[in-house]
This record gives structure tokens, C-alpha cells and sequence, in this order.
């Protein structure tokens, strides 16, 4: 440590170009040199290599692989327990605690990291105390080696000294198996005030007396269930509830809730009567105590509500409404058999009052509609549509009954009026329509759209509708305060009645034949004395004629004037009439065709067929 030089020698250098070294001529500092000393490991060598000399050098054996020591020592640690002592400053209970930790020292690179145990509700900061590296061990640079640590030792590290008390047996082998020693194992030693924590805390002696919580500790959660029935009947609109009391043992406070049923039409509220205590007797309250108060102490209350106050069987009165008991619960039956030596638990039989059943009152049809459709709003709450016959309607589906009907009115406009009256058999409705009639100032199309119409005189509770059997030939039919008199019908009208005559009375169907038999006597009579093919011939003939000749005629004209000729729209016509009617039209009935037309299209000597004329 004294030596302050520490030179060397010159020994390489430059000659002629080339590099040479040279032996040194001092050693380092200045140190003299003693030429051609041998060392006594040379001399060793040479009084040992005799054999070498003569025989040359022996073979040696190849050298152990190298093994770094992160690889030898990978995974290997030495652990200790320890303790160290720490002082407490605030705290008048303790003055030190002693703080127990393990050290875990590294053999791969020679670190060290200290660990303490996580003790529950301790208060401090527990875990690693100290991170792993290399632990310095004096203020020269040296670190701390395995070699340092020993048993029942103490080792400072950063000013806080550790006491080794234990090893494992992992550590206590690498030891031995090094040459160290390991002194013997001590005890590690407790904190004072960890284990008077948990020595078990000394209840104090309390004098015996009444406890105020002894009711509420042994009686919670335990709940006393009455079934009683609220008669409410002698109020408007009253009934009978069904309600359920509770009777809070832990306390002393009564609740009563409402049984709902289904469909019972009441709101369901989950608390007929909250949670409270209910008093029995009420003192004699002053004059000048107020009559509505927010709460009722002791005070003002003699005697308040027990479990001995109920019972089956019993009425009680809870805030003005009457209770009558008439079933428990197995709890309650146990509580009372025990608490009071009650054994009578038999459930009362509640007959329920049957309600007064009230007449249903129809009212009177107010007009809108039909009768039926009105009266399914009387019925239910949501109307249904009236039900309807679907085997009578499916065998008369698209069969109408038409009938022409004229307008039994004092207005002369009135009185030439036509009109198609349709009965449909499917549903019994009838609907009215009127043909328009060019320059007649009346508008025509739908009179009545499709309806049941009902017979005057009926009633519109018992209506009595109009069938088929009141539609004869000269009939009055009434709708709504008009007055419909049938003057024509179809033959589809006669051949339905024809093959139903069970279902129309004799009346009616005779009216219909004596109005179709003319029609049917001027057909067979056509059929017969004119052949169809001929009359076709000289229909033909006639039309060629009046085209070549008479090209001016205004043939709807002919249409409009024979129709409003013919009144009951039978196609028959007087022959002077007839006559007078072609003059006035200046139709030349004089020609040979035309007038064995004429003859072709007479019925008889007065009548003539003018529909087979205008044809022509």
C-alpha cells in the first residue's frame, strides 16, 4: 500500500526498420533485477523432469468443460430466518416490535432480498423489504458472500442489524458441504404485542337486571301470522277481505297486508297497514289535546297490543276497522301452545255472503246501426260482431231475388219513378237501386245500400224483418217511411219460389205466375206460329231495307218511346196504339216488309209483341 511508482521499463523499439524487443532493464518502480534467478518452482521443475527430459513429455488427460456459475447455481438460494427489533414512538401499548422476516440469499449472482410475512390486521407495510441485488457490506466496496452468513449471528444491512436464528435444510447441506460450520439453531422470537392480541378478551361481569335488547335478541326474525277476514259489507259497495296479520314479536309492532285474488278488480297495494305499534286502550285525552297528533307515546296509551290479544275466534279493532281471526300459521300454533298452554287451533268455516245478482237491463235501440251489432255493446265490455248463420250463407251464396218496385209518393215526379229491389238470400238484406234516366232531373244510382229492413210495427226490441215470402206482385213494402209498391220480378224470382214451395205461402207464388202467364202465352204463341229461322230471315230483310231507304230513323228514340208506352214493362203493347206511335215517328209501316212483320209480332187481334219489332 505504501508504494507510490509504478512504471515499467522500455523494452520495444524500432532498428533499421524493424521491431525488437529487449529485456527489461529494472523491474517496475525502479525495482533492481538480479539476471539468470531462478524461482524455486523452477527448480522444483527441473529436479522432477528427469523422465521428460529422456522420454519426452507425458500425455495429459483433457480438461473439465468450463460451467459458469449462473449455470451451476441456476435455481439455488439459501434461505434464513431472521428477526430484527424496530422501536415505536407512538404507541403507549408497545415500545418496540420485533419483526420477523426470511433473507434469501442467490448463489447465481450473489444477491439478496429480504421478505417478511403478511400478518392479517397488522397495520404495516408488510412484503418485500428490501428488493433483490447486491448488499453492500462496508464503505470499502465489498459485498456480502455466502460465507459472511451464519447462524445465531447478527448482519447489519442499511443500518437495521438482522439476528439469524434458522436456516433450511437446503441451506444447512450447501454449508456443510462447503466447510463452514453451522452454529446451532435458535428460537424465533415472538412479537409481545401480536400475542396479546390474541389472548381471548375478558368479558366483563355485567349485574344481572332487565336487558333492553334481551326481546329484540331472542325474538328477531320471528313473526306471529293471523289469517283474518275485514267484513266491510255494511258500507256502499263494500265486501269481504281477506287480509293477513303480522304480529312482530321482536318489537311488538302489527302489520296487515290484503290477500288479492285475480281478477278481483282492486288495486293490489302491498300494505293494507304498515308496520306499527297499534294501541288497545287510549287515556283520557284533555280538552286541549290536539286531536290529530303524528305520533302516540306512552303517554297517551294505557295499554298497547300483545300476542295475548289475538286468537281465533277473536274481532279486534285496529285503527277502526274490525278484524275477525279465523286461522294461524303452524309457528303461531307452537308459540301460543308453549307461551300461553293453548291446544285449540280449529279453523273457523267463512261463509261468504253470495252477492245479489242484478237484472240486466237492456236499453232501448237508439237508431244507429242495426239492433244486433248495438246490442253486443250492452253484452260485453269489447263488442263482438254478431253471429252469423254460415250454413245459410254458404247454400244461398250469389243468389238474389230482383223485383221492380215503384215510388208510392203524392209528387207527381215522383210516381214514374223505377226501381230494382234486390232481397238477398244469403243474409236476408235488401238493397234498392234506381236506373237513371236521361233529362228526368233526378239523379239515379244507390238508394239504399245493403241492409235488413224491418216490417212496420215491429219493435225494436222483438224487430220482425221482411223475407221473401211478403215480396208479391202489387205488394207494399214500407223502408224507412217510404212506400214501395212491386210491379215486376225476375223469372229466376218464379222458378227459385217454383222449386221452394215449401217456404213461400200459396198467396205469393200465384200472384207471380198470373204476372209471368201473358209472357208465357205470347211466347209459346211466337214459338209456334212463326218459325224462329223465318222471323230471323225477315228481320234481316227489313234491316237491309230501312238501311238502303230509310237511313235517318232515330232508332234510340223508338226505344225511349215504346218503353215509356209499355207501364208494367211486359212487352205488350195495343196494336192502335202501336200504330199511332209509328206515325208519329215516321216510321214507314206502309211497306210490304214491315207490315208482315207487324203480323209476325201480333198477339191476337188488339195486342202486338213491339220488342221483336224494335229488334228489327
Amino acid at each position: 500500500p505504501q508504494k507510490t511508482s509504478f512504471h515499467r521499463s522500455h523494452t520495444l523499439g524500432f532498428r533499421n526498420g524493424y521491431a525488437f524487443s529487449q529485456l527489461p532493464r529494472e523491474g517496475v518502480g525502479g525495482e533492481t533485477l538480479y539476471p539468470n534467478q531462478l524461482s524455486q518452482a523452477q527448480l522444483d521443475d527441473l529436479c522432477t523432469q528427469g523422465p521428460t527430459l529422456t522420454y519426452g513429455p507425458a500425455k495429459k488427460s483433457a480438461p473439465p468443460p468450463f460451467m459458469p456459475s449462473y449455470v451451476a447455481f441456476d435455481k439455488q438460494v439459501l434461505k434464513f430466518d431472521a428477526y430484527f427489533q424496530e422501536e415505536v414512538r407512538t404507541s403507549a401499548d408497545e415500545h418496540y416490535r420485533i419483526r420477523q422476516v426470511g433473507i434469501y440469499y442467490y448463489l447465481e449472482d450473489d444477491s439478496m432480498c429480504i421478505i417478511e410475512p403478511v400478518v392479517k390486521n397488522s397495520g404495516l407495510v408488510q412484503g418485500k423489504l428490501m428488493r433483490r441485488h447486491r448488499v453492500p457490506k462496508n464503505d470499502q466496496g465489498d459485498y456480502y458472500h455466502w460465507k459472511d452468513l451464519n447462524l445465531a449471528t447478527n448482519i447489519t444491512m442499511y443500518g437495521r442489524t438482522y439476528r439469524l436464528v434458522n436456516c433450511d435444510s437446503f441451506t444447512k447441506v450447501f454449508m456443510e458441504s462447503q466447510g463452514i460450520v453451522l452454529n446451532p439453531p435458535e428460537e424465533l422470537v415472538a412479537d409481545p404485542y401480536t400475542e396479546l392480541r390474541r389472548m381471548p378478551v375478558q368479558k366483563p361481569i355485567v349485574p344481572a337486571g332487565p336487558d333492553p335488547l334481551w326481546q329484540f335478541l331472542t325474538y328477531d326474525t320471528k313473526v306471529l301470522r293471523f289469517y283474518a277476514i275485514w267484513d266491510d259489507t255494511n258500507h256502499p259497495f263494500g265486501d269481504q277481505h281477506r287480509c293477513i296479520i303480522h304480529y312482530f314479536l321482536a318489537d311488538d309492532t302489527v302489520e296487515v297486508r290484503e290477500v288479492y285474488r285475480r281478477n278481483d278488480g282492486r288495486d293490489p297495494f302491498p300494505v293494507l297497514m304498515k308496520r306499527q305499534r297499534l294501541p288497545k286502550t287510549l287515556a283520557d285525552k284533555k280538552m286541549s289535546f290536539p286531536s290529530c297528533v303524528l305520533e302516540i307515546s306512552n303517554e297517551e296509551v294505557l295499554e298497547w297490543y300483545s300476542p295475548k290479544d289475538f286468537a281465533i275466534g277473536k274481532t279486534i279493532t285496529l285503527l277502526g276497522r274490525t278484524f275477525l281471526i279465523y286461522d294461524c300459521d303452524k309457528f303461531t300454533q307452537n308459540f301460543y301452545r308453549e307461551k300461553f298452554g293453548m291446544t285449540d287451533f280449529q279453523p273457523l268455516e267463512i261463509n261468504k255472503t253470495p252477492l245479489e245478482k242484478v237484472p240486466q237491463v237492456i236499453p232501448p235501440y237508439n237508431g244507429f246501426g242495426i239492433p244486433e251489432d248495438s246490442l253486443q255493446n250492452c253484452l260485453s265490455l269489447i263488442p263482438k260482431p254478431p253471429r252469423k248463420d254460415v250454413i245459410k250463407m254458404l247454400e244461398n251464396n250469389l243468389k238474389v231475388l230482383r223485383y221492380q218496385a215503384a215510388l208510392e209518393s203524392p209528387v207527381p215526379e215522383d210516381r214514374n219513378r223505377r226501381f230494382i229491389l234486390s232481397y238477398f238470400l244469403s243474409d236476408d238484406m235488401i238493397s234498392i237501386y234506381e236506373p237513371p234516366v236521361r233529362n228526368s232531373g233526378i239523379l239515379g244510382g244507390k238508394y239504399l245500400k245493403k241492409t235488413r229492413v224491418a216490417k212496420p210495427g215491429s219493435t225494436p226490441e222483438n224487430p220482425i224483418y221482411y223475407e221473401p215470402s211478403d215480396f208479391a206482385i202489387g205488394s207494399t213494402i214500407e223502408v224507412f217511411g217510404h212506400r214501395f209498391i212491386i210491379t215486376d220480378a225476375d223469372e229466376y224470382v218464379l222458378n227459385y219460389m217454383e222449386r221452394n214451395t215449401g217456404s213461400f205461402p200459396a198467396t205469393t207464388l200465384q200472384s207471380l205466375r198470373d204476372h209471368f202467364r201473358p209472357r208465357k202465352a205470347v211466347k209459346e204463341t211466337v214459338n209456334n206460329d212463326i218459325p224462329k229461322q223465318d222471323l230471323d230471315e225477315l228481320i234481316e230483310e227489313v234491316q237491309k231495307e230501312l238501311k238502303l231507304c230509310h237511313n235517318d230513323l232515330n232508332t234510340a228514340k223508338f226505344h225511349e218511346a215504346f218503353h215509356h208506352l209499355d207501364k208494367d214493362g211486359s212487352g205488350i203493347v195495343d196494336k192502335g196504339k202501336f200504330l199511332d206511335l209509328c206515325d208519329k215517328l215516321e216510321v214507314p209501316i206502309s211497306t210490304i216488309l214491315l207490315k208482315k212483320l207487324i203480323d209476325y209480332c201480333s198477339c191476337g187481334e188488339d195486342n202486338i209483341n213491339y220488342r221483336d219489332f224494335l229488334r228489327a
